[in-house]
């Protein structure tokens, strides 16, 4: 008998695993920066491949931030008074924060106060991305496929612009960060569309950890260069969400350094797959709802044996969620066969599609329980077992398959992304 302590909701999870045939994957410890703020103050002042922030921004600049919404733990509430005094020379009237919520739902004032801080809110303009409203988004003069591309107003117009974001693996994109800030987060829906459509989503190189000829990421890079950053503010965190490291300067190098130092921490090799893989979506703020937690089922899927079990524990207080379609069309269908082949189908464009094709591709691959707040009536309809009782559930499998079956437990989820060593 093991006992793990999951990441899930704002307090976490203690489970029994009865097994002596346990192994745990955890990304490699990365200690919190003791001075954080004396940290940021050197990092902008001696980026990657830029001249320093406060020399780049001019008193008369208009400047545009750009921070994730709250489905990311980007600790903003730091980082903004600490942007903000390094750019003093900026009247405050001159400063917009925009909330890149991409096509997820509006953030509420209370939510937004959280986020960047009261008193940031009061100094200066902050507003949420609205990826529907067309008079909002502006259409960029850019080359290449797809519909013509809009982005935020605030940000189009402004004279300087600044990213925030957090570098971790990403399912689709390889890494976060860097771009994605833009594209897809301050975008209009019909870009989001085309970003998400199912050809990528599909293609094998949309995947974790990758960055070289992976489609996702090179959609990312080259749409949101047809508005280019002038600065780039990443940071790295470990399992408290605290920040481990600064990459910050040119969009692009900066993006690059810190995606290879996430790479070194965060990719961890396994000698086989398993049966049984159990993980989580790394807690709140990530573990809000279903869409999300595809991400920590996603990790898993790396390692799980063709029709092996993945448990996923994702407390999903938001549900599927109720916004959005991901649960009409995780509820519409008969099988994730039939979801995915509809998807796949010529002409079919449906919002929320992405996370759908890619659990529907999990599901025909192996079995997905969850242990979360979601009525079992509506994950069972997702084609997803419900359970309550995680160490039964194994119980279950265990008499089953055999009690020697080696289970893997991914505890922080796709903060740690494993693969089979192939040598």
């Amino acid at each position: 008998m093991m006992k793990v302590k999951l990441q899930y909701g704002r307090k976490g999870l203690e489970v029994s695993i009865p097994s002596a045939f346990v192994e745990v994957i955890e990304p490699t410890e990365q200690p919190a920066i003791e001075d954080p703020r004396a940290a940021f103050q050197k990092a902008v002042g001696s980026p990657i491949g830029s001249a320093p922030l406060d020399q780049l921004i001019e008193a008369d600049d208009t400047v545009a931030i750009v921070i994730p919404d709250i489905t990311r733990p980007l600790p903003s509430h730091l980082l903004l008074p600490w942007l903000l005094e390094t750019i003093g020379h900026v009247p405050d009237g001159n400063v917009v924060i925009i909330n890149g919520t991409a096509s997820h739902r509006p953030n509420t004032e209370d939510e937004l106060v959280t986020m960047v801080g009261s008193e940031v809110y009061e100094r200066v303009h902050v507003v949420n991305h609205n990826a529907y409203d067309k008079e909002e988004c502006v259409k960029i003069v850019a080359s290449g496929d797809g519909p013509p591309l809009r982005m935020n107003r605030h940000y189009v117009q402004a004279s300087k612009r600044i990213l925030l974001g957090f570098i971790e693996p990403h399912l689709m994109a390889g890494f976060s960060g860097g771009y994605k800030a833009i594209f897809p987060g301050i975008t209009d829906v019909d870009s989001i569309m085309h970003y998400h459509r199912a050809s990528v989503i599909g293609d094998a190189r949309s995947t974790w950890g990758e960055i070289e000829e992976n489609p996702t990421q090179m959609q990312v890079r080259s749409k949101g260069q047809q508005c280019p950053a002038d600065f780039c503010i990443n940071v790295t965190l470990n399992r408290q969400q605290q920040i481990t490291n600064y990459f910050c300067g040119d969009v692009l190098k900066a993006h690059d350094a810190g995606c290879a130092y996430v790479k070194a921490n965060a990719m961890v090799g396994c000698r086989q797959e398993f049966p049984i893989v159990i993980t989580t979506n790394a807690g709140y703020p990530l573990d809000q709802n279903l869409y999300q937690t595809v991400k920590g089922m996603s990790a898993a899927a790396k390692i799980v044996r063709k029709g092996g079990l993945i448990i996923s524990a994702a407390q999903c207080e938001e549900g599927f969620p109720q916004h959005g379609n991901f649960k009409a069309l995780m509820h519409d269908y008969d099988s994730p066969g039939e979801l995915l082949q509809a998807i796949n189908s010529p002409g079919f464009s449906l919002f929320d599609q992405w996370e759908a094709q890619v659990l529907a591709i999990i599901q025909l691959h192996a079995r997905v329980a969850l242990y979360s707040d979601i009525p079992d009536d509506e994950v069972r309809r997702a084609f997803i077992t419900p359970t309550h009782d995680i160490e039964a559930l194994i119980r279950s499998e265990l008499s089953r398959i055999g009690t020697d079956a080696a289970i893997a437990v991914l505890p922080d989820g796709f903060m740690a992304v494993p693969y089979v060593k192939t040598a």
